[in-house]
């Protein structure tokens, strides 16, 4: 659905029938008698969006292609986006309509909120970056900043200027405790914050009946091994980007967090080390036999877990696993579940208005 054509009275009537959906294609798992749904808000719940700047005559305005026909489609105000991002949406056109600088060969905006009143502004440009442009992205922050604490990035090919950092400061409170959580341009962030937030409780509500150690795979910036690990004794999780390795450490030094390590692996690589009974390349001074690993969480992107990571998690009394994609989850579990069984599936709605959504199940080895 085009993002101009949302009806926003229409969105409880789409989230049951994607529910629906959803448990339709579920069909063949041994499922609880109750399964869980939370939804998102109707509107203004994304919090990072990007646009192309579309430029015509003396006029200049933020675009966005039909998924359908690829047809371009204007975008004045963003229902999906968060209210602070709508208003940095309006604030940034009005600006470099009278900016000459700002404007010329200006080929993309990207936006990032927080829920915390934090954001990025990246200008991408098809021209170099210079002092002039660099002095007026500045003035132009100064006007943002009377809207919220907002830091501008300058891109173009081969150049990223800063004014003044390239990342945000996200406050999630999770169980009564608020988090810290460090969000990096161009690095993986939940994009509806409060269903985010809602995934983060769902998890903690479990990890609080549970005990010994924590493996996580696909730890990405953190998200959830600091708010998960006051459950635990130890935490170790793993992650192959290296940007959100960083933020993950930065996050972990922030929250006062001392029982948690995070490295930079891959889930694939983690596996083969495991069975192969090797040290992970980048936590070679790790003993992995002084770990009690009761609990795994996984937390894979849309083609789900491969083989030998699904053998992996077999091994774990508890698994929780979150997943965008229902498809290759049923698929993961259809093995998983020859061991375990599923104590808790919730539904978490992500993404309204498409048909993705994102699932929480926790299994237990039967």
């Amino acid at each position: 659905m085009r993002v101009d054509q949302i009806d926003i009275s229409q969105y409880d009537a789409l989230l049951q029938e994607k529910q629906q959906t959803t448990l339709n294609l579920f069909n063949g798992l041994n499922l609880p008698a109750k399964t869980n749904l939370v939804a998102s808000p109707n509107k203004n719940y994304r919090l990072r969006a990007e646009f192309r700047v579309w430029h015509q005559d003396d006029d200049s305005f933020y675009i966005m292609f039909d998924p359908a026909t690829k047809e371009k489609f204007r975008v004045d105000y963003f229902i999906p986006g968060s209210e602070l991002l709508n208003q940095l949406m309006q604030a940034v056109r009005n600006y470099f309509l009278a900016n000459e600088t700002l404007r010329f060969k200006l080929y993309q905006v990207d936006f990032l909120t927080t829920l915390s009143g934090e954001a990025l502004v990246s200008l991408i440009y098809h021209k170099k970056l210079d002092d002039k442009w660099l002095a007026e992205a500045k003035a132009l922050k100064q006007t943002l900043n009377q809207i919220a604490p907002v830091n501008i990035i300058g891109r173009a090919r081969k150049q990223k200027v800063l004014v003044e950092q390239d990342y945000v400061t996200e406050k999630l409170t999770v169980a009564g405790q608020t988090y810290s959580y460090q969000q990096v341009e161009n690095s993986f962030t939940q994009p509806n914050g409060l269903i985010n937030q809602a995934m983060l409780e769902w998890a903690s509500s479990i990890s609080a009946q549970l005990n010994g150690d924590l493996l996580e795979l696909y730890c990405g910036n953190g998200n959830f091994s600091i708010a998960l690990a006051k459950y635990f004794n130890k935490v170790l999780a793993t992650e192959i980007a290296r940007t959100s390795v960083k933020s993950a450490q930065h996050n972990l030094t922030v929250n006062q967090i001392s029982n948690t390590i995070i490295g930079q692996s891959s889930a694939e690589d983690f596996s083969a080390a495991y069975f192969d009974g090797k040290a992970v390349k980048s936590l070679k001074e790790l003993d992995l036999s002084a770990y009690q690993f009761n609990t795994i969480l996984v937390d894979p992107p849309r083609a789900g877990l491969d083989q030998q990571t699904v053998e992996l998690v077999k091994k774990f009394d508890n698994i929780i696993y979150v997943s965008c994609n229902p498809e290759t989850l049923k698929d993961n579990l259809l093995d998983i579940q020859q061991t375990h069984q599923i104590k808790d599936l919730t539904l978490f709605d992500q993404f309204p208005y498409t048909h993705h959504i994102e699932t929480g199940v926790w299994l237990t080895r039967r």
